[in-house]
């Protein structure tokens, strides 16, 4: 029985999805728990070092979380040979160009999605990962929360029935910084600068349905800028030039139809920001990213609808 160090060069951790996400719930809490023991008793011991370009900021994310490697220098860090594993959780316009030097250096490498923000450029990333051997990996994190693990055994364990469609539900109001602060960053809604709801959430609906459904064979899309004026972090007024909603109607090659609404400009009364509604002939199910209600055809309540 032995440790081993694996050496982890975390970039765009001073985000909010690097930091909370990956570096603190992740990351550092499998280092606070001892390390990741394996099956033959050696003990996985991470070791990150965090970067990213504006080094007072990557120092107090490290000093904040504890962390002791910290550099502003991605190309010494992807360099060093005592780190073997690269993740990228900053802007998706700079990700191909990292990830690249990254597979160069013969690193394996895992990101957050998306990988490219072009189809073309993200299937070449992949065959160069395939080419250079190295393992690689994409965030696919909806697919093992509590909520859709049970919407999945539902479904392959034939409960509902014949699946018939389902209802993808997603969205909340974002503050345009006209009467409260925003939750999210201005560039979430410059197209210039890699924003939109399309390149930010289909793609989580696209491994989901894969995952649990089976695969799209066509979808119609209409995406909008439903506010175009908003503030930025500085207070200054901006044009939101990204799309803030997107409503499409996907078919799976089996048939079963998808409606999904993602919608940074919606004030929900639902269970969670996200539900999942699946209609069978057997029953139906409604998810949230934690929970699952089901609905039996012998629980099934007949409606009355009576207009006086």
């Amino acid at each position: 029985m032995s440790d081993l160090r694996l050496g982890i060069v975390m970039h765009g951790i001073t985000g909010r999805m690097g930091k909370n996400q990956h570096l603190i719930r992740s990351v550092k809490a499998i280092m606070d728990d001892g390390g990741l023991p394996l099956a033959n008793g050696d003990v996985v011991k991470l070791d990150p070092i965090l970067v990213g370009r504006n080094l007072a900021r990557v120092k107090a994310v490290a000093d904040e979380v504890g962390i002791e490697k910290y550099s502003d220098d991605v190309d010494a860090a992807l360099a060093d040979p005592g780190n073997t594993l690269f993740f990228d959780a900053a802007s998706t316009q700079r990700r191909p160009e990292l990830l690249r030097k990254a597979i160069a250096a013969g690193m394996h490498v895992y990101c957050e999605k998306p990988t490219a923000d072009r189809l073309d450029v993200a299937l070449a990333l992949a065959k160069e990962a395939n080419a250079a051997g190295v393992k690689h990996g994409v965030v696919q994190d909806k697919l093992y929360l509590p909520g859709l693990l049970k919407l999945k055994k539902l479904v392959d364990g034939g409960s509902l029935g014949k699946i018939l469609s389902l209802r993808i539900e997603f969205g909340y109001w974002v503050f345009t910084g006209d009467g409260g602060e925003p939750q999210r960053p201005s560039w979430n809604y410059r197209k210039e600068d890699g924003g939109g709801i399309i390149i930010d959430m289909m793609c989580h609906w696209q491994y989901v349905l894969a995952g649990i459904f089976g695969r799209p064979s066509a979808i119609s899309c209409t995406m909008v800028t439903h506010i175009d004026e908003r503030v930025d972090e500085n207070g200054k007024t901006y044009k939101g030039t990204a799309d803030d909603a997107a409503y499409a109607t996907v078919e799976l090659e089996n048939g079963i139809i998808a409606q999904i609404n993602s919608d940074w400009c919606t004030r929900v009364n639902r269970d969670d920001l996200v539900t999942f509604q699946v209609d069978g002939t057997k029953g139906s199910a409604v998810a949230t990213l934690t929970s699952c209600k089901v609905q039996s055809l012998a629980e099934t309540p007949r409606p009355v609808w009576n207009p006086d």
